[in-house]
């Protein structure tokens, strides 16, 4: 499973490369040319708004993350699966998830740096990259295209602050800490991210990344946009495999990770990026001023809007 992750992501490109390739226009008769070519709709997209949100949430999450980590998070669990007396009380459906986890030291080691690979370097380039590719197959300029890359980073941005807000207040300790015996437990590798279990910020950040892909496509209205979910949902979901394979997270981990990313992903788009009132058919917003001449056997038509 290691190796189909970029495989799919390579894929994702791949097929849309092919399906979002432009019929050629002597293929085409002239009459059918028009109604048959995509329409790219204008959407809501506020620059200033936008930067600063993706910012603010960026920065907040890179100072948590990187420098005061060890302040913010708990010291101790306070979602222990464990009752007061010691008893293991961790949930079948998790129990029976840590069968994915690997079985030696080196093993978990290496699910571990293939997800942070995948999650933080594969899937975020093979999204973009296939998104450019359905832009530019159905016609959209290369400003539709940067601000579908702002919408996509903003909404992972968000996602991923989110989801540190409640790893943090939460705290839930991992896996493989919760096997532990009590005195081994602070001679961990990195003791302040011991009890940020729930949940999965590689999975939430995987599937804010499709969903929103995705949900973007499918309001500028791209050609294929159904690749993004058809490949993109399996190769995000690889991600939380891969993290549960490293004994970083329990299935509901994942799971809940999964959901919150989708709902990001779906839900910053639709919020603050509905279709622009002046939305046009094609690759630029619709100007101010057009013109139409057609001709027939009476005579000729000038047509226009102002």
């Amino acid at each position: 499973m290691l190796a189909a992750m970029p495989s799919a992501l390579c894929f994702l490109a791949l097929a849309s490369l092919v399906a979002s390739s432009p019929v050629p226009d002597a293929a085409l008769p002239g009459t059918r040319q028009a109604a048959d070519a995509p329409t790219v709709r204008a959407l809501d997209v506020n620059w200033t708004r936008d930067g600063l949100i993706t910012g603010v949430s960026g920065a907040l999450w890179i100072t948590s993350e990187a420098f005061l980590k060890s302040q913010l998070a708990p010291n101790t669990c306070r979602w222990c699966d464990r009752s007061p007396d010691g008893q293991d009380t961790l949930n079948g459906v998790d129990r029976w998830g840590r069968g994915v986890a690997g079985k030696t030291e080196a093993g978990r080691k290496t699910w571990d740096t293939w997800s942070n690979v995948a999650g933080f370097g594969v899937l975020p380039v093979g999204v973009l990259g296939a998104q450019y590719l359905l832009a530019s197959g159905s016609g959209a300029s290369a400003r539709y295209y940067a601000e579908d890359a702002m919408t996509i980073v903003e909404t992972a941005a968000v996602a991923a602050l989110a989801n540190q807000v409640v790893k943090f207040a939460v705290g839930r300790e991992r896996p493989f800490v919760h096997v532990l015996d009590e005195e081994q437990k602070g001679l961990t590798h990195s003791p302040s991210d011991n009890n940020l279990s729930f949940y999965s910020g590689h999975t939430s950040l995987a599937f804010s990344l499709v969903a929103a892909a995705g949900t973007v496509s499918g309001m500028r209205g791209y050609r294929n946009n159904w690749l993004i979910w058809a490949v993109g949902v399996p190769a995000a979901a690889s991600v939380g495999l891969m993290r549960m394979g490293a004994d970083k997270h329990y299935f509901t981990d994942v799971l809940v990770g999964a959901a919150a990313g989708t709902v990001f992903g779906v839900g910053v788009p639709l919020l603050l990026h509905g279709r622009a009132a002046s939305g046009s058919g094609g690759s630029a917003p619709q100007s101010g001023v057009s013109m139409r001449m057609t001709g027939n056997p009476g005579g000729v038509m000038l047509s226009g809007q102002f």
